[in-house]
C-alpha cells in the first residue's frame, strides 16, 4: 500500500475504532507525517509496509538530530508504533518493525500539588454574595472531591449525579464511563447551586438541559473559562503557584495516596488505563520521609 492510502486507513481506524478525539487523531497523524518527511528527505523509495527496523532506527536518529526534547521524541515513536500496530492488525504487514524500537528515557516529573490548606484558601476566596459564586464553589469542590479532568467537569450531567448514593457517573477518555465517589461537602454545594443559580437561569440552550454547570446564558462552560476562574481565585487566595484544573486532580490523587488509599482504587477513580500512570502519585514529601525514618528506624534512635 502507498503512503496516502495507508495514512487514510490509519485515520479512519483512529476515528471509528478507537473513537479518539480530533485533537488526538491530528497528533498521531503528525507523528506519521514526520516519518514520511524522513522517507522523502532520504529518498527512500519504499511504502510504509516495506520499511524495516533499520529504517525506523535511522528515523529515530533523524528526529534526535532535529533537537527535539526526549518527551517529544517519545511521543513521536509512540505514534509510529500505533501506526504499525494498525498495519499489523489489518494484515498489511506480517511483522512489526517498530516492536524493538527504544524510546528515549524520560525522567518522570512530579506534578504540582496544592496542600489541603491551599485548596481551602482557594475555596474560601469565593465571595458567596457575588453572581455565579455558588456555581464556582460547587465546581471547585467537585474538581477536588472527584479528581476530574476539566473535560469531564464541563460535560458532567445532572442525570449522572447521584447524591443519595454518593456517586457521579463520569464520561472519560475514549468515551469510557466510570463511577466516582463524591463527598458530602461537594454534594452540599452542588445541591445549593441546583436550588439557586441553576434553577433560575432564564434560558437554557437546546441540548444543554442536562449539563450540570452552565454559564449565565444557559450554555455549557468552556475549558478556558474554568482555567480563567481558577487563576482568578488562586490569585485572590494569595497563592503564588501556577494552578490549573489538573492541579486539583493531582492534589486529589496525592492526598488520597498519602493518606493510605489503595493505588488500584485511586487508579479506578482517576480513570487511568494503566496502574503505572497512577504510580506517580506515590511521591511524598521528603521531609515527611526523613521524619518517618528518624522516628521508626532502629539505628536512627538515640541511645
Amino acid at each position: 500500500m502507498d503512503w496516502n492510502s495507508t495514512i487514510k486507513g490509519f485515520r479512519a481506524y483512529l476515528l471509528l475504532e478507537k473513537s479518539l478525539s480530533s485533537h488526538s487523531i491530528d497528533a498521531y497523524l503528525r507523528d506519521v507525517n514526520k516519518l514520511l518527511e524522513f522517507v522523502l528527505i532520504r529518498k527512500i523509495d519504499l511504502s510504509p509496509d516495506k520499511l524495516t527496523n533499520d529504517h525506523l532506527t535511522k528515523f529515530i536518529y533523524y528526529i534526535n538530530d532535529l533537537g527535539l526534547e526526549a518527551k517529544s521524541q517519545a511521543r513521536i515513536i509512540s505514534g509510529i508504533r500505533a501506526f504499525y500496530r494498525f498495519m499489523l492488525m489489518e494484515d498489511i504487514i506480517d511483522t512489526d518493525p517498530s516492536e524493538l524500537l527504544e524510546s528515549p528515557r524520560l525522567q518522570r516529573s512530579l506534578p504540582d500539588v496544592l496542600s489541603y490548606e491551599e485548596i481551602d484558601r482557594i475555596l474560601s476566596s469565593i465571595d458567596m454574595s457575588q453572581a455565579h459564586s455558588q456555581r464556582n464553589r460547587a465546581m471547585f469542590e467537585t474538581l477536588y472531591a472527584c479528581g476530574l479532568r476539566v473535560s469531564e467537569l464541563i460535560t458532567l450531567k445532572i442525570s449522572n449525579y447521584f447524591p443519595e448514593q454518593g456517586f457521579i457517573k463520569v464520561l472519560g477518555k475514549n468515551n469510557k464511563e466510570r463511577l466516582v465517589p463524591i463527598g458530602d461537602s461537594a454534594i452540599k454545594h452542588i445541591n445549593l447551586y441546583l436550588a439557586t443559580d441553576r434553577i433560575h437561569l432564564p434560558v437554557i440552550v437546546q441540548n444543554q438541559e442536562d449539563v450540570l454547570f452552565l454559564n449565565r446564558r444557559g450554555k455549557g462552560l468552556t475549558r478556558i473559562m474554568v482555567f480563567t476562574l481558577i487563576r482568578k481565585f488562586t490569585a485572590l487566595a494569595g497563592i503564588n503557584k501556577t494552578v490549573s484544573p489538573h492541579t486539583f486532580r493531582h492534589s486529589f490523587a496525592t492526598h488520597l495516596v498519602e493518606g493510605g488509599a489503595d493505588l488500584r482504587a485511586v487508579q479506578e477513580m482517576l480513570g487511568h488505563e494503566s496502574i503505572l500512570t497512577t504510580e506517580i502519585y506515590t511521591h511524598v514529601d521528603r521531609k515527611y520521609l526523613r521524619e518517618t525514618m528518624m522516628k521508626y528506624h532502629p539505628l536512627s534512635k538515640k541511645n
